[in-house]
């Protein structure tokens, strides 16, 4: 497994994720755009377009990684992250089992897992994954129907979970992500509040 995984967020501790809805950009642009920002590590999250344009997408968006010095992670497409060399892949609960990830990806990807419950995040310190994400922590427009965490279930899963880097993601903004770093979260991950004006 990758030992790299936090140090990859740097000092900001952000994890940003792309949205082409919400930035209105193409994937390759918002990762120029987040490494203009001093982040180091993106996570490519892609729900609309078919396998071939997204591949398309992905490929052009490693390009632009490699040259600014950012690792690109691929949301839940273990496919596409083998087949362009990517610097490691998120899984959902319903994605391919991480065990079966890191055969394919190898020992130095980065791997994560979401998790939703407090038995979830327990279950995942067992597997080959170098961090979870726990959430979503407030109500968000990007998981809807989902019950919030919130921070007390933040710091119960952080309790549980020992040393695993723990991200914190869903609904997170600049006014709320303070008290996430404080409550146990390694990271936060945001989507909607980067390309919010």
């Amino acid at each position: 497994m990758s030992f790299s995984f936090l140090d990859s967020l740097g000092e900001s501790r952000l994890y940003p994720l792309t949205d082409r809805g919400i930035s209105g950009l193409p994937h390759d642009a918002q990762v120029l755009s987040l490494s203009a920002r001093g982040v180091s590590l993106v996570q490519l999250r892609e729900k609309t377009l078919s396998t071939r344009d997204f591949y398309q997408e992905a490929a052009s968006a490693i390009r632009v990684g490699r040259e600014c010095g950012v690792k690109i992670i691929i949301n839940d497409r273990v496919d596409i992250a083998l087949a362009l060399n990517a610097d490691g892949v998120h899984l959902g609960q319903d994605d391919m089992p991480p065990e079966a990830a890191r055969r394919l990806l190898g020992p130095a990807a980065i791997i994560g897992i979401s998790t939703h419950t407090l038995e979830q995040a327990k279950q995942a310190v067992e597997l080959p994954v170098d961090y979870l994400a726990i959430g979503p922590l407030f109500p968000t427009l990007t998981k809807e129907g989902s019950s919030p965490v919130g921070l007390e279930g933040l710091r119960v899963v952080r309790k549980a979970v020992g040393n695993m880097p723990l991200i914190a993601i869903g609904g997170i903004n600049a006014a709320n992500h303070q008290a996430l770093l404080d409550s146990g979260a390694d990271g936060v991950a945001v989507i909607s509040d980067l390309w919010t004006p």
